[in-house]
């Protein structure tokens, strides 16, 4: 049975997008190749709520692609793949094409 993890309040679950070490013909790429510390937006929680109760949802919805922080957050494993719990205020940004 896989496990599915709901962030609780205003957190995200982050699954970080590794750049490829090497190129398809097999030439090895130097690791300070434009390393971009983003991910993909696994799931999301409800939101948070302000002084009056009323609901202040996440921005960032499932799929988009995030800019992260160098540091934090939380690592989580989840079966075999790792990903990050992350609040959403600790989002830099959203990537797109």
């Amino acid at each position: 049975m896989a496990r599915r993890l709901i962030p609780s309040l205003n957190r995200v679950l982050v699954e970080k997008i590794v750049p490829p070490s090497k190129t398809s013909a097999g030439i090895l790429l130097p690791e300070k190749t434009s390393k971009l510390n983003s991910g993909k937006v696994v799931a999301v929680g409800p939101g948070t709520r302000d002084r009056d109760g009323k609901l202040i949802p996440v921005t960032v919805k499932e799929g988009d692609t995030v800019l992260l922080p160098e540091y934090g957050g939380m690592e989580v494993k989840l079966g075999e793949k790792e990903y990050h719990l992350i609040r959403e205020d600790d989002i830099l940004g959203t990537l797109h094409d």
